[in-house]
């Protein structure tokens, strides 16, 4: 059992790798060999639209035709058996580079054909679990307000079409600066970020670590290994 946990964030210790890392430990307890991979070490682009993966017989089999730093990454992916992506959120969106993963990802195994009750085919039909872990400085009251879900679970929704399972998980009101005296920033109180991060990052911890263990199990059950 493979899962792959892939940071879409530029940091490597801060919010989003601290989700990922925790649901990587409860995939590695529901004894998945793991590994992380950070999409800011390495340079490339979103999907170039050169249609290779969409040709009449083609032989990429639903991998990305563009060999680059990425292509890597993407075979690691295509062969997993568990996929949980992270990001922080930037201007309502996931970062840059996670969405230009995605892109050269889900494309390439999705088809623009259908079957005979019009639902779209996939080009592998094997379930692989997917999950993306969104971390916040906005409050999870403000949600709504900002059409959070609608705009961020896009992705999810890519991946289900690609891989047949994906969740979704918030973290909300993350602390965001180790120094809030050194910003120009008036709209959060810095008391009441480190008050709730003591409190909830803790519990949104434990979350990550339990889904990281419920999609290896959803993928043991989905290939007959539980």
């Amino acid at each position: 059992m493979r899962a792959v946990f892939i940071n879409g964030s530029p940091r490597r210790n801060q919010n989003t790798f601290k989700m990922l890392d925790a649901a990587r430990k409860g995939a590695e307890s529901a004894g998945a060999d793991t590994e992380m991979i950070h999409l800011f070490a390495s340079e490339f682009t979103g999907c170039k639209s050169c249609f290779a993966c969409k040709l009449k017989n083609s032989k990429t089999n639903g991998l990305c035709a563009v060999k680059d730093a990425l292509r890597p990454i993407l075979e690691k992916c295509v062969a997993a058996d568990v996929i949980v992506c992270g990001s922080p959120v930037y201007l309502s969106a996931p970062t840059g580079q996670l969405r230009s993963f995605i892109e050269r990802l889900v494309f390439p195994l999705i088809t623009y054909m259908v079957d005979e009750n019009g639902q779209h085919l996939r080009v592998r039909d094997k379930l692989v679990p997917t999950a993306v872990i969104y971390t916040m400085n906005c409050p999870e009251s403000w949600m709504e307000r900002f059409n959070y879900p609608l705009l961020l679970e896009v992705t999810a929704d890519n991946l289900r079409a690609a891989f047949g399972h994906s969740e979704v998980l918030y973290s909300c009101d993350t602390y965001q600066f180790n120094d809030y005296s050194r910003y120009d920033i008036n709209m959060f109180d810095e008391t009441k970020k480190r008050e709730h991060r003591d409190k909830q990052f803790p519990i949104d911890l434990d979350n990550a670590y339990n889904l990281g263990r419920r999609l290896v199990e959803k993928a043991g059950e989905a290939d007959g290994t539980n």
